[in-house]
């Protein structure tokens, strides 16, 4: 009977009593404003107000916060910022902070956690990392005003908006996931970097993520291990009320989640309203502004999906699948091993009472392909689980260990078209000729277009193309069979520019959100608009008695054929 009045009415239950209270609150505010008007001189008065403010504070609905972030400083010099959304999928927005002008800052990627808060938490993380990178952040949305109709939203599909993501974003990508995405963005990036995707992030930094919670397990990570999946879903999973758009979906409900984490340092969280208590009597308005500030954002909480939040339990807290290489997404296993491109910055707190010192750096141990060179643990002291992406410590201490990684670890761009162009001016002053050279300068002009055209397919991609190669006399000799190839590869006219031909491989794919209901999680359709790739293209050409030299050119399918 528990169970079923649980699953089925405990979040309209809630809602009652929210709507019950809702008079009393409005009350309180306008005897608080009453009292602050004509009472604020004396002690008295101003005990009065604080209780009304209190009372109103406590059985407030928190809403989504703005990230309201407008400015930044660059070199010194104020420099506005505009929040744009650049990507709308049915649970996550991506939010682009866009500045004017053209700044040569590095692409940053943040993945904010779906374990409650809002991204706006990471608030503080986006400020300090906008002076000197380009920034983009995933906005998830509260589960409770997404339509069943919408369908499930699981661990595997928030794999898929993550490289969905990195492709939109292209090449030259950093990417830094905080807390709890560290598993699934380790988890596409090794996709990625197994399929050889060249849209591959330059470096993943993981802030205090529960890669491995086995290793020094907290009070978080008893609570999941010693209860089975059946409990939870009987125990904290709920239904949207019928005030919301998403009536009838399965939840785990923010007000069940904040009680959860108010729990875990509930004294410390009562001291700290009662000193906003006695900061207005004392009239201190900074400190109370700072309490104010701090809570508006900790008590604005959000829906999580039960089927990705119940995965997540039993995949990272009860089996830990990802560190003992058994974790398999769209029936692929999973090994960070494959990470071989991407750099990889580990960082923890001291004092951090979620993710335990270890849990984070097990990612350097497990991502065996990636040079110890490009690997690197960072342990700040005196800091606890929010104190690794918030505060005065983050700003001054980690930001500019992050900035130092980033620019260490870059790819450079365009290096591969540097280089093509580079063996197209070689190759040009090797073969030019305005007529065809002689019988004994063969040999010595051949071999140097041989190594030239051997420099452009190391430096970039070439295909040849087909084209009447007029036959040679064949060697008994390995040197007479290089010079050979040499004459095969040599044959071509190059006092014209090599053409290079672009060829995007960017496909425009329908949404992959259904007005229909999924009665199974859907996989989603991955959109790539920034993934240009440079192929040169090879032209052989045919030599012809007493007409000089004449260039043949194919189509890049009939070289692919041809190589």
């Amino acid at each position: 009977m528990y169970t079923y009045f649980h699953n089925n009415y405990l979040y309209s239950f809630v809602e009652m009593q929210r709507f019950s209270l809702e008079p009393y609150r409005q009350v309180a505010l306008k005897n608080k404003d009453f009292f602050d008007k004509y009472f604020s001189e004396s002690k008295y008065g101003r005990t009065v107000s604080a209780s009304f403010e209190l009372f109103e504070r406590i059985t407030r609905d928190y809403q989504k916060p703005e990230f309201g972030l407008t400015e930044t400083i660059i070199d010194g010099k104020e420099v506005k910022v505009k929040q744009e959304t650049i990507i709308s999928n049915t649970f996550c927005n991506l939010l682009h902070f866009k500045k004017p002008g053209n700044y040569e800052q590095p692409k940053m990627l943040v993945v904010a956690p779906l374990s409650g808060h809002y991204a706006t938490l990471l608030r503080g993380t986006v400020k300090g990392l906008l002076p000197f990178f380009d920034v983009y952040i995933t906005d998830w949305v509260n589960a409770r005003d997404v339509s069943v109709e919408e369908g499930f939203f699981t661990f595997d599909d928030f794999v898929r908006y993550v490289k969905n993501y990195i492709k939109k974003l292209g090449p030259n990508l950093n990417v830094m996931a905080v807390c709890q995405p560290s598993v699934p963005v380790s988890v596409a990036v090794s996709m990625l970097s197994k399929e050889n995707d060249p849209c591959v992030p330059d470096s993943m930094t993981l802030m205090g993520g529960p890669i491995d919670t086995r290793k020094n397990p907290t009070e978080v990570n008893d609570y999941a291990a010693d209860r089975t999946i059946r409990w939870f879903e009987s125990n904290v999973i709920t239904k949207v009320p019928l005030n919301y758009k998403g009536a009838g979906r399965s939840v785990y409900p923010g007000f069940m989640q904040l009680y959860g984490f108010m729990a875990m340092n509930l004294q410390t969280h009562m001291d700290a309203h009662y000193d906003l208590f006695n900061h207005l009597i004392d009239g201190d308005g900074d400190s109370a502004e700072s309490h104010k500030k701090f809570y508006n954002e900790y008590l604005s909480v959000m829906d999580m999906p039960a089927e990705f939040y119940l995965e997540t339990v039993n995949l990272v807290f009860k089996k830990h699948l990802l560190p003992r290489g058994k974790l398999i997404i769209d029936g692929e296993k999973v090994s960070l091993a494959d990470i071989d491109k991407t750099a990889l910055l580990c960082i923890e707190g001291e004092r951090d009472d979620i993710s335990g010192r270890g849990q984070t750096k097990a990612a350097i141990d497990l991502c065996k392909g990636i040079p110890d060179s490009r690997k690197k643990y960072h342990l700040q002291k005196d800091v606890g689980h929010y104190g690794i992406f918030n505060g005065r410590r983050y700003r001054e201490k980690i930001v500019p260990i992050i900035l130092d990684f980033v620019k260490k670890n870059a790819v450079k761009k365009n290096s591969s078209v540097k280089a093509s162009v580079a063996t197209k001016v070689v190759a040009t002053k090797a073969v030019s000729s305005p007529k065809a050279p002689s019988p004994v300068e063969k040999p010595k002009k051949e071999i140097n277009v041989t190594k030239a055209v051997k420099k452009d397919v190391n430096g970039s991609k070439t295909i040849a193309s087909k084209a009447p190669v007029k036959s040679e006399p064949k060697s008994n000799s390995s040197k007479g069979k290089k010079e050979l190839d040499g004459k095969k590869l040599a044959k071509k006219d190059v006092s014209k520019p090599l053409a290079a031909k672009n060829i995007s491989t960017s496909k425009s794919v329908p949404s992959s959100d259904s007005p229909a209901v999924k009665k199974a999680p859907q996989p989603i359709k991955v959109v790539s608009n920034s993934e240009p790739s440079s192929k040169v293209v090879s032209i052989k050409n045919a030599v012809q008695s007493n007409k000089g030299l004449k260039a043949v050119s194919s189509s890049d399918k009939a070289g692919d054929k041809k190589k």
